[in-house]
């Protein structure tokens, strides 16, 4: 058993206990109902794990048990987070009560033992009511069409031919579990509609082999751009086979940037596009290691440079190489609260378009999910960056 499993199971103990501790215990019930409820809940907290290993022996349900994993697991996550909020204010409030019992011990307790036992457990209700409607906003949100965003991106040395240039980013559809055909289909679908110059896929395409997901991810192989289509890996592509996925890419029409670049040519004009492998690429397979100086070697300096690289943090590495552009993912835009506080460790962007010292960093929210298929306040996109002349100082 892997030290990552092992933290795993490490905090969803803890976050069982904690849940089980100021959810169940404030009840005054029965002792075979408090029973029920402790094993209910320690049930929804180990779904995952029994989901991964029933769905290997019984594939014909992986669908439905994936389902019900990551849904149970995104309404625990707001039970959680919810109870966690709640028992800051509470404590808050008995803080309050404290001082003035000291300052003014003259005036009755705010709360006595039986209002302090009913609001505790009237809010425990509320808990799980507002839970059960974020989960379901939040199902909808994940799983309703991307939004497209357009962006318009000034470049100082952008040649004339390229403006108004038009590439269209896909990231972060991870097809497997919750997300299949029909869903990458809708995607292909959109890309096509906005009649791209050239596709950009930056990364974590999958959660599975080649083998599994191959169907899945076909629709994309229907895409078409006059000036190529081009993918990088994210971290996901690592630990579900990376080299396999980066020929299964290229037969689906995509050029892979593995720390290399091309030349787009346009009217006699051109730009430099760059891609690198994922920064934990090298952790993995070691001639993937992440490398932007390798990916624009030899590359012209007298024109636009952008580089493809999943994560946003890429950019400390990359800036020495003199890029204009870098076109990110990974952090999902935070997906939805707590989440969106650990997207960012690490990262000096979580979404949208950022002037990173003179250079432009987009980072989009993705187009599909990971995990609990859960948005809030982060919807997915199809990106559209519309490439223009800068005119001016960046402001």
């Amino acid at each position: 058993m892997t030290l990552w499993t092992l933290t795993v199971i490490a905090v969803l103990t803890a976050g069982l206990f904690y849940i089980g501790w100021r959810l169940i215990t404030p009840f005054d019930l029965p002792k075979w109902e408090r029973v029920a409820a402790w094993v209910g809940l320690a049930l929804m907290i180990l779904l995952p794990f029994f989901g991964m290993i029933l769905g290997r022996r019984l594939p014909a349900w992986q669908g439905t048990l994936s389902w019900i994993t990551y849904i149970s697991l995104g309404f625990i996550s707001f039970v959680f987070t919810l109870l966690v909020i709640r028992d800051v204010l509470y404590l808050g409030g008995l803080g309050v009560n404290k001082l003035m019992a000291f300052f003014r011990p003259e005036l009755p307790p705010a709360l006595d033992a039986a209002r302090r036992s009913f609001l505790i457990e009237a809010t425990n209700l509320g808990v799980l009511g507002v839970a059960g409607v974020l989960t379901s906003y939040g199902i909808y949100e994940a799983r309703k069409r991307p939004g497209i965003v357009n962006v318009t991106v000034p470049l100082k040395n952008l040649p004339a031919a390229f403006e108004g240039f038009r590439i269209v980013q896909i990231s972060d559809i991870h097809a497997g579990l919750t997300i299949g055909r029909e869903w990458i289909a809708t995607v292909a679908e959109d890309v096509a509609s906005l009649a791209p110059d050239l596709i950009a896929l930056t990364g974590d395409l999958v959660d599975g082999s080649v083998a599994h997901l191959r169907d899945d991810v076909e629709p994309l192989a229907s895409l078409k751009a006059p000036f190529g289509r081009y993918y990088v890996t994210g971290n996901h592509e690592y630990y579900s086979g990376a080299a396999p996925w980066v020929e299964e890419v290229r037969r689906l029409g995509f050029t892979p940037l593995m720390n290399e670049h091309v030349i787009i040519e346009k009217n006699g004009e051109r730009f430099v596009l760059g891609g690198v492998t994922d920064v934990t690429a090298g952790g993995f397979i070691a001639e993937h290691r992440s490398d932007p100086q390798r990916a624009f070697a030899g590359a012209p300096s007298d024109t636009t440079r952008i580089l493809l690289a999943h994560q946003p943090k890429s950019i400390n590495a990359a800036a020495s190489v003199g890029i204009d552009l870098q076109i990110s993912g990974h952090t999902h835009g935070g997906q939805f609260f707590p989440w969106n506080l650990l997207a960012t460790l690490g990262q000096p962007y979580l979404k949208g378009l950022h002037d990173h010292n003179g250079t432009w960093v987009y980072v989009s929210k993705g187009t599909g999910y990971w995990g609990p298929p859960v948005r809030v306040g982060a919807r997915s996109e199809i990106t559209v960056l519309t490439l223009t002349k800068e005119k001016g100082n960046k402001t």
